[in-house]
């Protein structure tokens, strides 16, 4: 801390503990532990499987590679330092460090939004327009939206981060969160922080209901088309497809609805917490889970690979 005349600047700040990691800590961290690497693992192997067979070369998979890498990154932004929380008791975090974690998990989180929002457009036209998706859906036009994914994220949390750098810190530098989460830090500001809460609200809702509507959109134009067609058989095989994107979008926006769609950004800061803990650890545990449990394409290119591993042996 630095002190300059009465006022006193915070150059570190402090991660509030979980009250059970004094007693749990170990096992705390053992478990957080194994539930980070099968997280890692799986959203590796469904990028390797994806880019390996051939046969998932689609503009499907395309996007769910990179949806899983964004995954890994994001949970690689926090999970590390509440590691070393529960096994050190390291809680201590220097400012720079602080506001570059802050930074990562607000752009690659937004990115993974706008990679859902462009999911759900692929699966509307791949059934609602499969004589246009080809055409469509190009390698060059796959390419460009998942470009832009990461460049309208990056544009849109600078712009926050850059304002929460610019504010003063002094006082208390005990942070209510197991890292530097944006409502946290704003709320320990002695700066005037209305209109960087004005601009959080407005970046949240552009990210958060572009994918809502994009999904609504698409999904209800694919319930309507399924419904048209003649079979039972094949109306089943096209809501399979679907599904799986459903249940990730349901899991992803019960959360960060409730941490970031609401004005004051200081308010609620304990439950915060406590929802951010499933949506950084539950949530991309579940999302390789979901993906190849119900994805027969998958099962059968790792049953594939599976079995050319065996040959070589």
């Amino acid at each position: 801390m630095m002190e300059t005349k009465n006022e006193t600047t915070v150059l570190e700040f402090v991660l509030e503990e979980f009250h059970v990691a004094r007693h749990l800590g170990k096992v705390l961290f053992l478990v957080h532990l194994l539930l980070y690497l099968a997280s890692v693992l799986g959203n590796t192997l469904i990028i390797a499987i994806t880019w390996i067979d051939t046969r998932l070369q689609t503009p499907m998979y395309f996007f769910l590679r990179s949806f899983s890498f964004c995954e890994c990154c994001f949970i690689s932004t926090v999970i590390p330092k509440l590691l070393s929380i529960f096994l050190f008791g390291d809680r201590g975090i220097h400012f720079t460090p602080c506001i570059i974690q802050a930074f990562f998990f607000l752009f690659l989180g937004s990115t993974i939004f706008f990679h859902m929002a462009v999911m759900s457009l692929d699966r509307y036209l791949a059934i609602c327009k499969p004589l246009h998706y080809p055409t469509i859906m190009n390698p060059r036009v796959c390419f460009l939206l998942v470009f832009f994914s990461y460049a309208l994220s990056f544009i849109l949390i600078t712009g926050i981060i850059l304002k929460l750098s610019w504010l003063s810190f002094c006082g208390s530098r005990i942070i209510p969160h197991f890292f530097c989460d944006l409502a946290s830090l704003v709320h320990l500001s002695c700066s005037d922080t209305e209109s960087l809460e004005r601009m959080t609200f407005g970046v949240a809702l552009l990210v958060l209901f572009t994918s809502f509507f994009a999904a609504v959109f698409a999904y209800s134009n694919i319930l309507i088309s399924i419904m048209h067609l003649p079979s039972a058989k094949d109306r089943q095989k096209a809501f399979s497809t679907c599904s799986s994107h459903l249940i990730v979008l349901s899991l992803m926006y019960s959360s960060c609805v409730f941490i970031y769609a609401k004005p004051k950004q200081t308010s609620r800061l304990e439950s915060n917490r406590e929802a951010a803990l499933v949506n950084t650890v539950v949530t991309p545990l579940l999302n390789p889970v979901i993906y190849t449990l119900r994805n027969k394409q998958v099962h059968q290119a790792l049953r594939d690979a599976l079995t050319r591993v065996n040959l070589q042996k």
